[in-house]
């Protein structure tokens, strides 16, 4: 099934956040827990990892640019 992955709040004033890296490229298979991408506010840098696992299809916001809390930052294809 694909799946939207979007920006998630991580702090209470949080509203945007830059893409640093991407971990995973398109075609790239993934299980829980890898590390998918990292993510940098105003005050905190965080690597955020698969919650299952999937291919990674499209992403939608690259490296060095801002996205807004709730935005779709990638497809994936979950493997359940």
């Amino acid at each position: 099934m694909k799946v939207n992955l979007k920006l998630a709040r991580i702090g209470t004033n949080m509203e945007e956040a830059t893409v640093v890296k991407w971990y995973k490229m398109p075609g790239d298979a993934f299980q829980a827990g890898d590390t998918l991408y990292e993510i940098e506010t105003e005050k905190v840098s965080q690597e955020i990892a698969a919650e299952g696992p999937g291919t990674l299809l499209e992403i939608r916001i690259p490296e060095g640019e801002n996205a807004e809390v709730g935005e779709v930052l990638c497809v994936v294809e979950t493997a359940t």
